[in-house]
């Protein structure tokens, strides 16, 4: 196969949470397992990180991975979803996975994906861990996918787990409480395996720490301490509570024995893009007009956003928005500017909202805005009337966003 055979087969194929929603989510880790025990238990061999949270995830990912580097060590970095290429899920000192190596594990095991009903996650985390363990990295951080105690990647051993922050995301799975929710992040927690939540809160706390003391795992709140100024190449002011999760993830792991200066802090923070290769946080595309975008895409994420936009200097703005057809459109309408004019638009993926049932729910709240069959057109006309000194924001989803970048 081709790699656009491979991909296409893997995409087409097999469940995706990202295409289809929760028909594709599998609720237990017995795939997982098998799928590991058929590998070899590649994740038994090579040292990782956990990250599992609402918002933030990525970023502080992303953060971790640079520090690492920039401390001489060898990091694989499992993320998901993909902005615009499959390789960019597996990375090593941020050079994707090569097109050969995915093709290679996917004919190499395509048989067994298909008797096995594999999802196409399972797969994915498998592909990460086996490429990790044969490349021998020294460390590999870890996102997850959805929740934790479920999630695919939820089969490894951590030296830490970091859980950034609680919020409603994916409540039809995940729970509509945010301590049912923080229950599900909570199983990332090991015993005896020290963890960091980025943020405290009344409604979660009590569950973490229960979780903790039953796992017999340190745990440590990171907005319980300043840190002090540090600057970052990812932009936005929100970034500053990754930052602060990162650092006290970083104080903990030079405890268990990680070489990892106050330069290489420093270096990894401001290096981040050039390291990992991230995209698609506070991203600017150009100026005059400034175009931004940010994959956002669920109420405290977009709160955020959103504060960070209300701080920017300019004559009109302008919000291309589009989302996917399992999010609650009436949790985020009041965090959104009523004076923007707004250009709705359907993302090129199954799950993705009609733009019609999208522009009628936000023309019944107040809003001003017109319907475009795709991101691209509603991007084309919001810079045909954009002055220079205007501002056009692109958002809503991981999807809307993956169409521009």
């Amino acid at each position: 196969m081709t790699y656009k055979d491979t991909l296409s087969w893997m995409f087409k194929q097999l469940p995706m949470y990202q295409r289809q929603g929760k028909s594709a989510y599998k609720e237990d880790l017995s795939n997982a397992l098998k799928l590991d025990d058929y590998l070899g238990c590649p994740q038994k061999r090579f040292k990782s990180i956990h990250v599992a949270g609402t918002n933030g995830k990525g970023s502080t990912s992303h953060m971790l991975a640079s520090i690492l580097q920039e401390a001489g060590y060898k990091v694989g970095l499992y993320t998901s979803p993909h902005l615009k290429d499959f390789r960019e899920r597996i990375r090593i000192n941020g050079n994707p996975i090569s097109k050969k190596d995915v093709i290679a594990f996917i004919t190499r095991n395509k048989q067994f994906f298909e008797e096995q009903d594999l999802s196409f996650f399972e797969m994915t985390v498998g592909m990460a861990f086996e490429y990790f363990a044969t490349k021998e990295v020294d460390i590999a951080v870890i996102e997850v996918g959805l929740g934790g105690r479920l999630d695919s990647t939820n089969i490894i051993t951590p030296v830490l787990s970091v859980i950034t922050n609680i919020g409603f995301d994916h409540v039809n799975i995940l729970g509509d409480t945010l301590g049912k929710i923080a229950s599900e992040k909570a199983g990332i927690i090991k015993y005896n395996i020290p963890v960091v939540v980025g943020e405290s809160h009344s409604e979660t706390m009590s569950v973490f720490r229960k979780k903790a003391t039953e796992c017999q795992a340190s745990i440590v709140f990171a907005d319980d301490i300043e840190y002090g100024d540090y600057k970052s190449d990812l932009i936005g002011s929100y970034q500053k509570k990754n930052i602060n999760t990162v650092l006290a993830s970083i104080k903990t792991l030079k405890k268990i024995g990680y070489t990892i200066s106050e330069n290489n802090i420093k270096e990894g923070l401001l290096n981040v893009v050039r390291n990992t290769g991230f995209l698609g946080r506070w991203q600017i595309l150009s100026e005059s007009p400034k175009i931004i975008c940010d994959t956002a895409h669920n109420r405290e994420g977009l709160e955020l956003v959103m504060t960070q936009l209300s701080a920017e200097k300019y004559r009109q703005l302008h919000i291309v928005f589009g989302t996917v057809n399992d999010k609650n459109i009436e949790s985020v309408l009041d965090i959104l500017p009523k004076t923007a004019s707004y250009y709705f638009c359907k993302p090129n993926v199954e799950r993705g909202l009609d733009v019609e049932i999208l522009a009628n729910q936000f023309s019944d709240h107040g809003f001003i805005g017109e319907s475009y069959v795709t991101v691209r057109k509603a991007l084309k006309a919001a810079k045909n009337r954009a002055h220079t000194s205007d501002i056009i924001f692109i958002g809503g989803s991981t999807f809307v966003v993956a169409e521009v970048i």
